[in-house]
């Protein structure tokens, strides 16, 4: 059976939360059995089905927020937070 598509809010939403030097903070859940993003009181959340051993969420949390914003995985980068559920990822404007 095939994964649904993550629910994901509309791009314009997300780059709200990103300040003037492309810093967007996540609060994340991994080990999730849905993965998604939403936006709750000024923080984008995501959820992702990877667990939360050794930092391997991060890279699915960065091509989940890529494909929020409709932009490519390399442009989002881990700034802050590899082992922390509070992270700072840093999008690539150029």
């Amino acid at each position: 059976m095939a994964r649904p598509n993550p629910d994901l809010p509309p791009p314009a939403q997300i780059a709200a939360l990103i300040d003037a030097d492309g810093r967007l903070s996540v609060k994340a859940t991994p080990g999730a059995r849905a993965e998604g993003l939403s936006v709750e009181e000024a923080v984008l959340h995501a959820k992702v089905r990877a667990k939360p051993q050794d930092g391997a969420a991060n890279t699915p949390i960065a091509e989940l927020i890529a494909r929020g914003l409709g932009i490519a995985p390399s442009r989002v980068r881990l700034a802050r937070g590899a082992t922390s559920r509070n992270k700072v990822f840093v999008i690539d404007r150029s």
